[in-house]
């Protein structure tokens, strides 16, 4: 006979694989926000040398 379906412990492990996907999305975005500073950066640094 088969083991009863343990459901608390499916929807634990459904909510650990969600809150992981989660995380990688929010990391990812964290990583191209500083990419996009880091390039903004790069760019306003020739417009304050041609200044002086």
């Amino acid at each position: 006979m088969p083991r009863p379906t343990n459901y608390n412990q499916e929807r634990r492990d459904r909510d650990r694989a969600k809150a992981a996907k989660k995380a990688d999305k929010l990391a990812a975005k964290a990583e191209a926000r500083l990419r996009g500073k880091a390039g903004s950066e790069l760019q306003s640094e020739p417009e304050s040398e041609t200044e002086e």
